[in-house]
């Protein structure tokens, strides 16, 4: 596998992103090893950590807003960069990455660090990954927040605005993550902060991960994750830690997929919300709003 890393001067003077780096090794399935990087900040013997799961085509620069609220109220943070994305190593061909590998690669991660006791955000992507590792290890998750995301099977046609996007991450000649990003919330990103989304990407060779995962979306019955993921839906249907559905009001791309999470059963009973003013990347829009989600949600079940 031809494996890509961004240099870190990449990621120096960041606005808003003073992290120190932590990385971990996990195999490839190929034979080699990848290196994945995570956030890792507030108190390490904290009661509580929560494990914040980003999307594409972003990184966990999106969390910043997040971290120092959760922070702040005296809970841990761990955030990860998906393996293509961020400070993590990029497989460097589209036919390295598919929606099991990912899978994988996040699993062997959440493993090798022992996480434990975990509340869970996960949003687009960090979702369909997200959901996945709690349903393999849910004795390892005590709560969770689904935002702007899903756990597609194929079994129902996906929304047209997601089609939309799928065929434009396919054939569009520019695939600019920090345009994507910008287009895709509800507040005007400064220059600075469109081009910390970029970071990761020096040119288009690292683009391999942001490229290709729409088109790993199942979107029909017999996508090559579609079981895995009715599988994982067992799982979570029986699920009885606290779950808070909280999705933004201004995502066109996520609208209407809230309610399938009604299913989970820790969801009964919860004080569901809508963040306000959010787009599809509602943790850049209102991340302090959706910080006291978690926040909120931990204070109300200390015995999750």
């Amino acid at each position: 596998m031809d494996v890509l890393r961004t240099p870190d001067e990449a990621f120096a003077d960041l606005p808003g992103y003073d992290f120190a780096p932590n990385y971990t090794e996990v195999d490839d399935l190929e034979g080699g090893a990848l290196r994945v990087h995570h956030l890792d900040e507030g108190p390490a013997d904290a009661a509580e950590t929560v494990l914040l799961m980003h999307g594409e085509p972003s990184w966990s620069y999106l969390y910043r807003h997040m971290v120092p609220v959760l922070n702040g109220a005296g809970l841990r943070t761990v955030a990860p960069d998906l393996v293509g994305f961020g400070r993590s190593d990029k497989p460097a061909r589209p036919e390295d990455h598919t929606y099991e590998r990912h899978v994988a690669w996040m699993t062997q991660w959440l493993l090798a660090n022992d996480l434990r006791g975990l509340t869970m955000v996960c949003q687009d992507w960090g979702g369909l990954i997200g959901l996945r590792l709690l349903a393999a290890h849910p004795d390892r998750f005590r709560r969770l927040v689904v935002a702007n995301t899903g756990l597609p099977t194929g079994d129902r046609p996906p929304a047209e605005a997601f089609l939309k996007w799928q065929r434009f991450s396919q054939t569009t000649p520019d695939f600019d993550c920090g345009v994507i990003v910008a287009m895709s919330v509800t507040t005007q990103l400064a220059p600075e902060v469109v081009a910390a989304y970029n970071a990761p990407f020096p040119d288009d060779l690292y683009k391999a991960g942001p490229r290709t995962m729409p088109s790993l979306v199942p979107t029909s019955p017999d996508d090559p994750s579609s079981q895995p993921n009715r599988d994982a839906w067992a799982v979570l249907e029986a699920w009885e830690g606290p779950t808070v559905i909280a999705f933004s009001d201004s995502d066109p791309v996520t609208r209407g997929g809230d309610g399938i999470f009604n299913k989970i059963a820790g969801s009964v009973g919860q004080p569901h919300t809508t963040v306000v003013d959010g787009g599809h990347f509602l943790q850049e829009d209102q991340g302090p709003q959706l910080a006291q989600v978690v926040l909120d949600l931990v204070a109300r079940t200390p015995d999750a």
